[in-house]
């Protein structure tokens, strides 16, 4: 019985296995449901490039989730950072899948501010999967990017595009697409201590999908955090503490009839 609990996770959830997932990354994006459109830190490689755009650190960063803590729906994922004169350079890698089933995402972004409002990003990306029934995966290229707006001191708003060529991979079948994917949103700053983030979401094969997300800052280098998107409706939490150069991340994703997803991220600045 066990073999067949990943498949029937996604026969549940709707997601199809022919079709792969662009999966985000990041247990304090997790923590606010991937409310991140318009967010900055390591983990925008994997939301919106144009977030690199306002790093100054050489940096990287490790996560880990366990999809409704189901081993076989793993995903691990890492991030680096480099900023140059030119702009800001980043490298990603995703796995998502440890048993016979596997998605893999390698990424090469790079951003830069255009002007003291704007940002803009861009990221090349190799998809691949690997079947069951395969001896080798199969991939194939694509990029995604975006930009940010920043409208003031306190609010900030961002828009994404995945695959806007919509590729996909091609099979004895045909070409399996991936969709098509438009995030926009922002983030809003009520005081020091609060901000709100907000966005939307539309992909080619699914509805809209409305996420939104709270972070608290009770205490210096601490963070308490809350997400909520739907439909259907999901719920997140999470928290984060810095010490240093070192951060980290855990946050928890709650599906009323498939349960818990933990995950935790770890980050560093190397200078």
């Amino acid at each position: 019985m066990k073999k067949w609990v990943p498949l029937i996770v996604f026969f549940f959830s709707g997601i199809h296995l022919i079709a792969q997932e662009n999966h985000g990354a990041g247990a304090r994006a997790l923590a606010f449901s991937d409310a991140y459109i318009s967010l900055s830190d390591p983990w925008s490689t994997f939301h919106n490039q144009a977030g690199l755009a306002a790093l100054e650190s050489i940096s990287a960063a490790v996560f880990y989730s366990s999809k409704f803590q189901v081993k076989e729906l793993a995903q691990m994922a890492g991030t680096a950072i480099v900023p140059t004169k030119s702009g800001v350079f980043g490298f990603s890698f995703s796995q998502f899948g440890t048993g016979s089933y596997k998605e893999t995402k390698t990424g090469l972004a790079f951003a830069k501010k255009l002007s003291p409002r704007i940002s803009a990003g861009i990221q090349f990306d190799y998809l691949s999967e690997l079947f069951p029934e395969n001896k080798r995966a199969k991939g194939f290229v694509t990029f995604e990017g975006g930009i940010i707006y920043k409208a003031g001191n306190q609010l900030s708003l961002g828009a994404h595009v995945f695959n806007p060529l919509h590729l996909g991979i091609k099979t004895l079948n045909g070409e399996e697409r991936m969709p098509i994917t438009f995030r926009a949103g922002g983030n809003y700053h009520f005081y020091e201590m609060v901000q709100v983030c907000f966005e939307i979401e539309k992909s080619t094969e699914a509805d809209y999908l409305v996420k939104a997300g709270t972070e608290f800052i009770p205490a210096k280098d601490m963070a308490i955090r809350f997400g909520v998107s739907g439909k259907p409706l999901a719920y997140t939490a999470g928290f984060g503490y810095r010490v240093g150069r070192l951060s980290t991340d855990i946050g928890f994703h709650y599906h009323g009839n498939l349960g818990i997803t933990p995950a935790v991220s770890i980050g560093y600045d190397i200078k």
